[in-house]
């Protein structure tokens, strides 16, 4: 019929070639599930903020447009964080939410117990730790 097909909204690849290709309405349905993800599980609201320490997997994009959505403060952190860079941006931002890989956690773990104001903890991967929530699941 003559049209194009659309262009991808989000295309994504690894060094080992593996891809992630999102259409827009498969980016809008996806960053609706993970607002409300930090809305309901996190229990986050307008103005909370929420640091995410993660490389930069499909899932980084998808919450920087979820936080985009709901009003919720996206802090953004390199994944070379130590864990005292992680506690000093914790206590410093007031955050309520930190979102790390399986290879963090156990940094983020280490600083909890100095950070009042943290209520959730989010994991983006395949494992599970007590006292996380995993993402994937979730969504």
């Amino acid at each position: 019929d003559g049209r194009k097909p659309a262009n991808p909204a989000f295309w994504w690849v690894n060094e080992e070639g593996e891809e992630v290709k999102w259409s827009f309405e498969e980016l809008g349905f996806l960053s609706r599930k993970a607002a409300n993800v930090l809305s309901e599980a996190c229990g986050l609201q307008r103005g909370d903020r929420v640091i995410a320490v993660l490389p930069r997997v499909p899932e980084w994009w998808l919450l920087n447009v979820a936080c985009m959505r709901t009003g919720i403060v996206l802090i953004p952190g390199t994944s070379q964080l130590t864990a005292k860079d992680i506690l000093y941006r914790l206590q410093a931002s007031k955050a309520k939410c930190i979102i790390t890989s399986d290879t963090l956690a156990p940094a983020v773990e280490s600083v909890v117990p100095d950070c009042q104001f943290l209520k959730s903890k989010v994991l983006v991967g395949q494992g599970s730790r007590d006292g996380w929530l995993n993402l994937k699941e979730l969504l």
